[in-house]
C-alpha cells in the first residue's frame, strides 16, 4: 500500500446543520463494519513436533508451500473431520491442562534452576508430543460478503502460529505476545460453501524465563468492512491540556482498496462518557489513491474537558465515519483518555500536574486455573484485588498485554508499564515493537513504553545502539510518552542513557548514588523486594519447600519490602517502584527452584490472588485508611508455652496488642515499618488495636479455631451476566463449628454446579501443589480453595455447591441476568 498524509491544522467550527447539535445524546446506528468475536465453537486437538502423521500431515514429503491451497494439512482442509476433537471456548491455554513432569533423563533431584523456570509442565523440545496444538472452526461467511475486505485480528497466539483457511496459508506469526492480523479476503467462499479457519500453534521454543502456555489464549475477531476503510489500528488520538481546555488531535488513516480513485467524506466527533456529542471536527474531503493509506490529521479545541485520572478515569470516544453516494462506508471508534503525564529527575511523576507516587506491582499473566488464558473478568478482578491494596501502577512483564487488560485499566484507572518482549533491532523484532505501539497508544492507562529488561547486552556498546534505535523507533509512533528499559547488577551505563527513565530493577539503595551522579534522568524501581513466603506459612522448612510469610526472606538480589519502600518513600526523585510481584506466577520457583515446586514464592498474592501477609504491609502505607494487620494465626497446638513471633502492619501511631483480653503491651508505629512482640503461645483470641492518641481506629483479631467443621463458600458476586463470557470466583474456606476460620486446613473439596456455567478453573495457592487446575475438585491450602466458573446457555439461577469429607458442605446462588 502507498502512504499520503494530510495535515488540517488547528480547525473548530464548520459544523453542517443538519447534524445534532453539541450536547445531543445520539443512538448510535448500527455501523456497516461488523467486529466479530470468534471465541466460540472451536475444536482442538494435539498435534506433534516430531511425527508427521500424528501432526495431521503438516510438512508431508515437504510440500506445505508447493502448491497454494493444496497438500498444506489434513487438519487444514475443509472436508477434515474433526468430531474427534475437544470442543472449547477462547481464550485457552492447552499447557495448564498438561501434567507435570520432568525431561526424560533427568531425575526429580536434579531438576532445578533453568530446569524449574517454565514451572515443570511437560512441554518444549522435550515433549514433543505436547508442544503443537490444532485450531479448527468455521468463519461465519455469508453471501452478500462479497466484495468487502474481511480480515482475522488476533490478539495473541502462543507461539509460533500458522493461519490457514480453507487449506491456504494466509499468515504466519512468531511472537506469542504481540498481534497480528490476517486478509483473508481472497480465500473465501461466498457461495454457501464452509469457509474453514485452522490454527497450528508450535510451543516448543519459549520466549521467557517463566511459564508462558500455549495456544490462542488471547481473543481472535473477524472483521468485514468497506474496500475504503479505517484499517486496524488506524487511528491515534493525542491530547494537549491548554489553560482554555484541552487541544484533541486525531489522525484518522484511510484505506482504499480498489483500484479506482475514490472520493469521501470523513466526517468525525468526540463523545463523552455520558454519550453526549462534546466537539465536532469540520468534514474533511478526501480521496485516496487505488491501493492507498492516506492519513488525515486534524486538531480541535475541547473546552472544559474531563480529566483521565486514577481516581477518576473518564474516557472520550473519538468516532470517525467515512461517507460517498449519500451513504455511510466506515465507521470507527476509537476510546481515549485527556490527561498529561511527565517524569521530572528531582519530583518524580505527575499526572495533571499533581505529583502521584507510582505505587506499582510487576506481574505475568497467569493465574489458578486458567493458566495464561485469563478471560477479560478476571482480569478486572485482578485489577481490583490489586488497587485493593493501594496500587496504582502495573508492569506488564515481561511482555506487552492483551488488548482487553488495557481496557481494563482505562476503565478502572490503573497506570500501565507496556514492555516489549524482544529487546532487538532485526525486522520481526521490530515488527513487533510496531505493532505493539500501534495497538496501544491510544489508552490513557500507558505512561511508559520499556524497550528491555535484564538485557545482557545492555553494559555494552552494542546494547545501547540497540536501546537508542529502539527509542527513537517508539519516538516516531508516539511522541507523547517517554521510556525505559529495566537494569540490574549495577548496569547503568550505555543503554541507560539512551531511555528516558532509569528502571532500577531491585538496589534501591543504589538509588542515591546515582541521583548525584545523573541528577537530570528520572527514576523509577522497574522491580523491587522480590520477598518470598508461602501463604499462611510462619516457619522455613526446606524439605517441605516452605517459606515464612513475615517480611524477612528474600534472594541475595533482593530486600524485603520494609527495605526498598522506606528508600522510595524517603526520596521524591524516586518516582515510586514496581514489586516484584502481585501475584505469584507458575515458575521461577525461588528460593525452592527445584522438583516438586511448581510456581514462584515472589507474589504478595498466591496465585489465586489470597492476600499473603506483605499485602498488608503495602495496604497500610499505600493507603490513607486506618488499618492494623496482624500476623500470624493462633493455632500453634503443641507449642504451648513457646514464644511465637507476632507482627503487626499498621499506619496508626500506636499499636497494642492483646491476648485473652491481657495487653501485651503498646509499640509506637515507625512511618514504613512494623511492630513486633515475641508472645508465649497460649490458645485463644489475639488482638491488635491500632490507636491514634488513644482512640482505637482499627482492630484485628486472631482466635485459635476448632478442627475443620464446615466449607464457607463466598463468591465474588451474586449477579453476573448472562453473556456466554462473564465470570464469578468463588473462595472456598474451611472453618470450625463457631465459623472461624481454619488457617491450616488442608480438606479435600469437590464442586458441582447447577446452571447455566461451566467450571473452567481451581486453584488453591499452594506452590507445590500438582493437583489439576480442571477437574471439579482441589485441596483447601491452609483453609482456602479458589474456583472459577462462566455463564454459559440462557440467563437463570447458578447453584454452585461444594462438599468435603469430614466437613458440612455449602450452597451459593448466582444470578446470570
Amino acid at each position: 500500500m502507498q502512504r499520503r498524509t494530510i495535515l488540517a491544522g488547528a480547525v473548530g467550527g464548520g459544523v453542517a446543520a443538519s447534524l445534532p447539535a453539541l450536547g445531543a445524546t445520539v443512538a448510535v446506528p448500527p455501523s456497516p463494519r461488523e467486529r466479530l468475536p470468534l471465541d466460540g465453537e472451536w475444536r482442538f486437538h494435539l498435534g506433534h513436533a516430531a511425527d508427521t502423521a500424528k501432526d495431521f500431515n503438516f510438512g508431508l514429503n515437504q510440500q506445505t508451500y508447493a502448491k497454494a491451497g493444496a497438500g498444506t494439512a489434513d487438519a487444514a482442509m475443509a472436508a477434515f473431520d474433526d468430531k474427534a476433537w475437544t470442543p472449547v471456548q477462547l481464550p485457552h491455554d492447552w499447557a495448564v491442562e498438561l501434567p507435570y513432569a520432568v525431561p526424560p533423563g533427568v531425575k526429580p533431584e536434579e531438576a532445578k534452576d533453568d530446569v524449574a523456570a517454565h514451572g515443570f509442565k511437560a512441554i518444549g523440545r522435550d515433549f514433543p508430543a505436547n508442544s503443537v496444538g490444532w485450531y479448527r472452526r468455521l468463519l461465519p461467511i455469508a453471501a452478500g460478503d462479497a466484495g468487502k475486505r474481511i480480515w482475522l485480528e488476533f490478539d495473541g497466539v502462543f507461539r509460533d502460529a500458522t493461519v490457514f483457511v480453507n487449506g491456504y496459508v494466509i499468515a504466519h506469526n512468531e511472537s506469542g505476545y504481540v498481534p497480528f492480523h490476517a486478509d483473508v479476503s481472497d480465500f473465501l467462499n461466498f457461495d454457501g460453501k464452509p469457509n474453514q479457519l485452522t490454527v497450528r500453534a508450535d510451543a516448543s521454543l519459549g520466549e521467557g524465563w517463566f511459564y508462558e502456555g500455549a495456544g490462542i489464549y488471547r481473543p481472535v475477531w473477524l472483521v468485514k468492512a468497506a474496500p475504503v476503510h479505517v484499517p486496524q489500528w488506524g487511528s491515534f488520538v493525542r491530547s494537549a491540556i491548554t489553560p482554555e481546555g484541552a487541544e484533541v488531535t486525531a489522525t484518522i488513516e484511510v484505506r482504499n482498496c480498489t483500484e479506482a480513485p475514490v472520493s469521501v467524506l470523513l466526517r468525525q466527533h468526540l463523545v463523552d462518557a455520558d454519550g453526549h456529542i462534546v466537539a465536532r471536527f469540520p468534514d474533511a474531503p478526501l480521496a485516496p489513491a487505488p491501493d492507498e493509506v492516506l492519513t488525515h490529521e486534524a486538531r480541535i479545541a475541547l473546552p472544559r474537558p474531563r480529566l483521565w485520572s486514577v481516581e477518576t478515569p473518564v474516557l472520550y470516544r473519538l468516532v470517525s465515519t467515512l461517507h460517498a453516494d449519500n451513504a455511510v462506508l466506515d465507521r470507527y471508534e476509537t476510546s481515549f483518555g485527556i490527561r498529561s503525564i511527565r517524569f521530572d529527575a528531582e519530583q518524580g511523576f505527575f499526572l495533571n500536574d499533581k505529583p502521584v507516587k507510582l505505587l506499582g506491582v510487576c506481574n505475568h499473566q497467569d493465574h489458578a486455573g486458567v493458566g495464561t488464558a485469563i478471560p477479560p473478568a478476571l482480569d478486572a478482578w485482578r485489577i481490583a484485588r490489586t488497587k485493593e491494596m493501594g496500587a496504582n501502577a502495573w508492569r506488564s512483564a515481561h511482555n506487552p498485554p492483551s488488548e482487553a487488560f488495557l481496557d481494563a485499566c482505562d476503565r478502572m484507572g490503573l497506570l500501565v508499564i507496556d514492555e516489549a518482549r524482544r529487546n532487538s533491532t532485526d525486522p520481526e523484532s521490530t515488527s513487533q515493537l510496531d505493532r505493539i505501539l500501534r495497538r496501544d497508544r491510544n489508552h490513557p492507562c500507558i505512561i511508559l513504553w520499556s524497550v528491555g529488561n535484564e538485557e545482557p547486552q545492555a553494559m555494552d556498546a552494542r546494547g545501547g545502539r540497540v536501546s537508542h534505535a529502539m527509542v527513537a523507533h517508539v519516538r516516531r509512533l508516539d511522541p507523547t510518552r517517554p521510556t525505559t528499559q529495566a537494569f540490574d547488577r549495577g548496569h547503568y551505563e550505555s543503554a541507560a542513557r539512551q531511555v528516558d527513565v532509569i528502571g532500577f530493577n531491585y538496589h534501591t539503595d543504589r538509588t542515591v548514588a546515582f541521583h548525584e551522579r545523573f541528577p537530570s534522568q528520572p527514576i523509577i524501581g522497574t522491580e523491587t523486594a522480590s520477598t518470598v513466603s508461602t501463604r499462611g506459612e510462619y516457619f522455613n522448612d526446606k524439605a517441605r519447600q516452605i517459606v515464612r510469610a513475615y517480611d524477612t526472606e528474600y534472594p541475595a538480589w533482593a530486600s524485603t519490602a520494609e527495605q526498598w519502600w522506606k528508600v522510595a518513600d524517603a526520596h521524591r526523585y524516586v518516582a515510586g517502584g514496581f514489586i516484584w510481584t502481585g501475584f505469584d506466577y507458575r515458575g521461577e520457583p525461588t528460593p525452592h527452584a527445584l522438583w516438586p515446586a511448581v510456581s514462584s514464592y515472589f507474589g504478595v498474592m498466591d496465585l489465586c490472588g489470597f492476600p499473603k501477609d506483605n499485602y498488608w504491609y503495602y495496604r497500610a502505607w499505600w493507603r490513607p485508611e486506618p488499618i492494623v494487620h496482624l500476623l500470624p494465626h493462633w493455632n500453634w497446638a503443641g507449642r504451648e508455652g513457646q514464644a511465637i513471633e507476632v507482627w503487626a502492619y499498621s499506619n496508626a501511631e500506636a499499636v497494642e496488642l492483646l491476648l485473652n483480653g491481657r495487653s501485651l503491651g503498646r509499640r509506637p508505629v515507625v512511618r514504613a515499618g512494623h511492630v513486633e512482640w515475641r508472645v508465649p503461645y497460649a490458645p485463644g483470641r489475639l488482638e491488635a488495636r491500632a490507636l491514634r492518641g488513644d482512640q482505637v481506629v482499627a482492630r484485628c483479631v486472631r482466635e485459635t479455631s476448632g478442627p475443620a467443621a464446615a466449607i464457607r463458600l463466598a463468591p465474588d458476586r451474586r449477579l453476573i451476566a448472562a453473556d456466554g463470557h462473564d465470570l464469578a470466583i468463588l473462595t472456598a474456606e474451611i472453618v470450625d463449628a463457631k465459623g472461624r476460620p481454619v488457617p491450616t486446613a488442608a480438606t479435600p473439596l469437590r464442586f458441582t454446579i447447577d446452571g447455566p456455567a461451566a467450571l473452567i478453573g481451581v486453584g488453591n495457592g499452594d506452590p507445590t501443589s500438582h493437583e489439576s487446575d480442571k477437574a471439579p475438585a482441589r485441596s483447601a491450602f491452609n483453609g482456602l480453595a479458589q474456583a472459577i466458573i462462566r455463564h454459559r446457555g440462557a440467563a437463570g439461577v447458578i447453584k454452585f455447591s461444594a462438599e468435603g469429607a469430614g466437613v458440612k458442605g455449602a450452597s451459593v446462588a448466582i444470578l446470570a441476568r
